[in-house]
């Protein structure tokens, strides 16, 4: 068979959104091990949404090889996993009393900046960020009162402290995903612009026919 009959394909290890949903999933089967209830549905589909967008995308890099049509709508659909479970870690924030962060918070630019490779790459960011918080909230309040029952002190901020690590591991991962979804956003434009120009393989198997016919006619 003629070079290009089989299109290039596989090597999405080395793609970048491939990169971000794998941090994606490891960060959520970790984060619905913490703050979700292990025998909940929401446990399940949250890692179940981000394990689709991980291996969609493997599945698309690898059905190139013959269908540009399946590589966008196995894009489409890690894009889909992606978005379902945006949505499961925004209503996590609501139903919790948390706050989402803006889209312009410099907290998410920050992990943009980061570019972390690994979860724990993103969760010694949270330490952070939570320090920051914290160290904020500090000189705000200021010392605090003397005649405050300790215990209670203390239960009150262990309680804030893990809410915080929640609210900031949640937003984390929101980021992620908004960075995911941009670069599926791409994928998907680069992918139909070479099916344009390129066409399926059907139509690069009749081409290549049609050429080997012509030759076999022109040595005879």
């Amino acid at each position: 068979m003629e070079e290009g009959l089989i299109s290039k394909h596989g090597g999405y290890r080395k793609l970048k959104s491939f990169q971000v949903a794998q941090l994606i999933y490891d960060i959520t089967v970790r984060f619905c091990d913490k703050y979700i209830d292990k025998h909940s549905r929401t446990h399940d589909q949250m890692v179940q949404a981000a394990r689709s967008g991980v291996q969609n995308i493997a599945e698309g890099s690898m059905a190139s090889a013959t269908s540009k049509k399946m590589e966008m709508k196995l894009t489409g659909i890690a894009k889909a996993s992606l978005e379902e479970l945006r949505l499961d870690y925004e209503d996590f924030i609501r139903q919790k009393g948390l706050t989402l962060w803006d889209r312009n918070d410099q907290r998410r630019q920050k992990l943009i900046d980061l570019r972390p490779k690994t979860a724990d790459d993103v969760a010694k960011w949270v330490k952070e960020i939570v320090n920051e918080i914290r160290c904020g909230q500090c000189r705000q309040d200021g010392q605090v009162q003397k005649n405050k029952n300790e215990r209670s002190e203390s239960t009150q901020s262990t309680q804030s402290i893990q809410r915080l690590y929640a609210e900031t591991s949640a937003n984390a991962v929101l980021t992620l995903i908004a960075v995911a979804s941009s670069l599926l956003d791409r994928q998907m434009k680069a992918q139909a612009k070479a099916f344009e120009q390129q066409g399926g393989f059907t139509e690069r198997l009749y081409q290549h026919r049609i050429k080997q016919r012509r030759r076999n006619y022109e040595s005879n």
